[in-house]
């Protein structure tokens, strides 16, 4: 007999929050603002907007997304195993220290505690590497502080920590949208020769979409675009990405903020009400 009334469920949801304890590490998850003097630096936030943005179009069978997604995961790889290189580097001058002296970790007294919303596996998997470099700028702070390694090379691991980081946004927002669908591919009507024209021949593989990223989405429609211009589907997908880019842009601190330091050095400490 089947059930008059059927069940409704809807989507799974769970509060993640993200700790931070160095001036260096909130500064790559905010990024920086323009303003008459600087341009501005993309921050994980904007990463992770960018990231709903490529998810959007690689489940409405864009296979340019498809190809940036592929992209940016090898570059997350790269990242993480240019993060590791630092911290094997750090691990061999923090092991002089004299077996008669135990280090505690570094850990801030306030740390920055930041609600995480993240709707993208590519943009979790940049957290990780977020966390890995505010690890290792901890580590470096302490092992300056107990004569184990110089300000000069402290800096420098500090600045190429960050410079990677830096370097995989920056990649990210080289994505444009294309307006294209592998349908328009197959019957390569306007739409798919406008997105050869402006962006380049793709991989065979990615566009037949037998090559894809572990973590691309499932495809979730498919339509030829001749009927519409490139820049409605734009506007639509921005628009269903939008719940991202507020959680990301629109950002607070749950409770410390920075301070500046006697050294010069801004760290996060507790903000006066």
């Amino acid at each position: 007999m089947s059930n008059p009334f059927p069940l409704t469920l809807g989507p799974l949801r769970s509060a993640m929050e993200l700790t931070l304890h160095t001036y260096h590490a909130t500064f790559i998850w905010q990024g920086r603002s323009a303003d008459k003097e600087k341009s501005s630096i993309i921050g994980l936030n904007g990463f992770s907007s960018l990231m709903n943005k490529i998810k959007r179009g690689a489940e409405q069978d864009d296979p340019y997304a498809d190809f940036w997604m592929i992209r940016i995961h090898e570059k997350l790889e790269h990242s993480k195993d240019a993060l590791t290189l630092i911290k094997d580097q750090l691990d061999e001058q923090m092991g002089c220290l004299p077996a008669a002296i135990r280090a505690g970790d570094n850990l801030n007294v306030h740390p920055v505690t930041l609600p995480l919303h993240i709707n993208t596996p590519l943009g979790f998997l940049a957290v990780y590497l977020l966390i890995d470099y505010d690890n290792i700028v901890r580590r470096l702070l302490q092992g300056h502080h107990i004569a184990l390694i110089g300000r000069r090379d402290m800096e420098r691991w500090i600045n190429e920590g960050g410079h990677v980081l830096r370097s995989l946004f920056s990649l990210a927002q080289q994505f444009k949208f294309s307006g294209a669908t592998r349908e328009d591919f197959i019957a390569n009507n306007a739409a798919a020769r406008e997105a050869r024209e402006r962006f380049g021949e793709l991989p065979a593989d990615v566009l037949a979409g037998t090559r894809r990223s572990e973590f691309a989405p499932q495809i979730i429609r498919r339509r030829v675009s001749d009927e519409r211009p490139p820049e409605a589907v734009e506007d639509e997908i921005e628009d269903e990405a939008e719940v991202g880019d507020n959680a990301g842009e629109n950002q607070v601190f749950s409770g410390p903020g920075l301070v500046e330091k006697s050294d010069g050095l801004r760290v996060p400490g507790r903000v006066m009400p």
